[in-house]
């Protein structure tokens, strides 16, 4: 890693990006876009999956729930491969891309004169300079990160800067797993665990699926290895192994970003946070998440 691109910039980076990446998830006009291709609509799951897992083309549970990592596979079952019965990949892909253009209008508008505004030259450096970084992106053992790169680059601005946010994204989250790994956490542990420093309750893991079986189960685990205590709060030796898992996350993220370098970085940074404001601002974001952004 080198001396001037630390952790802590690869960390604001994703920290900024995240809830570009996430309008997809949450805005209403994704809502409208998956109800247009016949998802149901009444929870985010059923287009969630879908959204996230087309670029793998038409795969089923076992490999989503491979790729995923973290949602329990009898909760993945129920949404893959039933997705491409409604729409195939590709139409999903399309629709995808309407959403966000859609949704960054709505967010950003389109006045030259506004910052953060989708015409503001502002706006156009960021794209293109988290295009070079997700162009950087070794995607080898990333297979989300790699199905992501593989498709065509948008021409808009600021559906680049969302298609980058995106690879970066889950080139960082493949990395993540890996991480996990070679913490020897398996899926469920590896939220319990999460849970046991604070990075967010209890209750907001259990969008993953789990049963409480499963997760008492996995807190018995944890606590046979000294990871946790018998409440579920993290032991020294826990929190030691969740900061190794976060500082390895965050070195096997920095590649991408040593196109762009130290300076490269910092000027996307603060121009990333015009419009991170205007995302969250929007309040179509929870408060708390799975990934422990805001947290630390």
């Amino acid at each position: 890693m080198s001396e001037d691109l630390t952790p802590q910039r690869v960390r604001q980076l994703w920290h900024l990006l995240e809830p570009l990446h996430a309008v997809l998830y949450y805005a209403p006009e994704a809502n409208d876009e998956a109800a247009a291709l016949g998802y149901a609509t009444e929870d985010r799951w059923p287009s969630y999956f879908a959204w996230r897992a087309a670029p793998l083309g038409p795969v089923g549970e076992a490999v989503v729930s491979a790729a995923f990592y973290s949602f329990d596979p009898a909760m993945t079952g129920r949404y893959v491969p039933a997705a491409w019965d409604v729409a195939d990949p590709a139409k999903v892909l399309a629709a995808r891309e309407r959403a966000v253009d859609r949704a960054y209008r709505s967010i950003f508008g389109d006045d030259p004169r506004d910052p953060e505004g989708l015409g503001a030259p502002g706006l156009a450096e960021a794209a293109r300079l988290a295009r070079r970084a997700a162009e950087a992106a070794h995607t080898a053992g990333r297979p989300l990160a790699a199905a992501n790169a593989a498709l065509p680059w948008p021409e808009q601005p600021h559906l680049q800067l969302w298609h980058a946010a995106t690879i970066l994204r889950e080139h960082r989250g493949d990395g993540h797993l890996a991480a996990l790994l070679t913490a020897d956490l398996d899926a469920v542990e590896s939220l319990v665990s999460f849970a046991a420093v604070g990075a967010a309750a209890e209750e907001t893991f259990a969008s993953r699926g789990w049963s409480d079986a499963e997760w008492a189960a996995a807190r018995t685990r944890l606590a046979a290895r000294g990871l946790v205590t018998a409440d579920g709060t993290a032991t020294d030796a826990g929190r030691a192994l969740r900061a190794e898992v976060e500082r390895r996350t965050d070195e096997l993220a920095t590649a991408p970003w040593r196109a762009i370098g130290a300076d490269g970085a910092e000027r996307l940074a603060e121009l990333l946070g015009g419009p991170w404001v205007k995302v969250l601002g929007t309040g179509m974001l929870p408060g708390e998440n799975t990934l422990g952004i805001g947290k630390g």
